[in-house]
């Protein structure tokens, strides 16, 4: 039997070629997003058998709970990629600076890409609590832009990402008992739709420019990351984080 991972925010852009990876890899998808008929479109285009989407609020505990019970009906999931993020932008495509930055939209973005981040995870160690599996991965997304502080993204993502590195070394320790991985990715520039909101036309061959690899990432680029942290191959490997930057950001 295949291994059963779910992806949140799978329905589009990195999360959908995540999802299109795992499926080529015999991974049994599980595609959640609040877009639930993009979910589903998306779960029925991947390769093999077994694939299911749902719609989700990762915010909405009873939606989250909801989601689970369904999916582990029949068998426990081995993974789960917390994949869901949200940036909040101008009209423009700029960021809103500090001072001037509505408390609700630092309170949205965290509570999309912190809280959102904890409800799923949490969700997924309960029932590792309850029924184990062999070697069972959790994989996160932070951002460059939580450990350089800036770039296109606000000042309420950057935070909210920080937060989720955190969150993630927190988590690594008291899963690793249930034999359950904990790791983050923290993806640069990639060419997808988020990058692409805060980009204007003509901006791409800049910022490549500044990129040691002299060029944005790819979804697909991604996606061979979080790969490699479900499979077998990263069975010691805990609490770390992959970055994905072209080389922005060297430690």
């Amino acid at each position: 039997m295949s291994k059963r991972v779910l992806i949140t925010g799978g329905a589009r852009g990195i999360g959908r070629t995540i999802a299109m990876r795992l499926a080529r890899d015999g991974w049994s998808v599980v595609v959640a997003d609040l877009d639930a008929a993009g979910a589903r479109e998306t779960a029925a285009q991947l390769d093999g058998p077994g694939h299911a989407g749902y719609g989700m609020d990762i915010t909405d505990e009873a939606q989250v709970q909801a989601v689970f019970d369904v999916t582990e009906a029949d068998a426990p999931l081995d993974a789960l990629v917390c994949n869901a993020g949200l940036l909040i932008l101008r009209e423009d495509g700029s960021r809103a600076p500090i001072t001037e930055m509505p408390l609700g939209e630092f309170q949205k973005t965290s509570e999309v890409n912190l809280s959102g981040t904890f409800v799923t995870l949490r969700e997924f160690l309960r029932r590792r609590q309850q029924r184990g599996v062999p070697d069972g991965r959790i994989v996160t997304f932070s951002s460059s832009a939580a450990q350089l502080g800036g770039y296109r993204s606000s000042a309420a993502y950057i935070a909210a990402k920080a937060g989720v590195l955190g969150l993630t070394k927190a988590a690594a320790r008291e899963a690793a008992p249930l034999g359950v991985t904990v790791n983050a990715v923290a993806p640069g520039s990639i060419d997808a739709p988020m990058l692409r909101l805060s980009m204007k036309e003509g901006d791409e061959a800049q910022a490549a420019s500044a990129i040691p690899l002299g060029r944005l990432g790819t979804p697909e680029d991604v996606a061979g990351a979080v790969a490699f942290l479900v499979s077998p191959e990263a069975a010691y490997i805990t609490g770390a984080v992959i970055d994905i930057n072209g080389g922005v950001r060297m430690q």
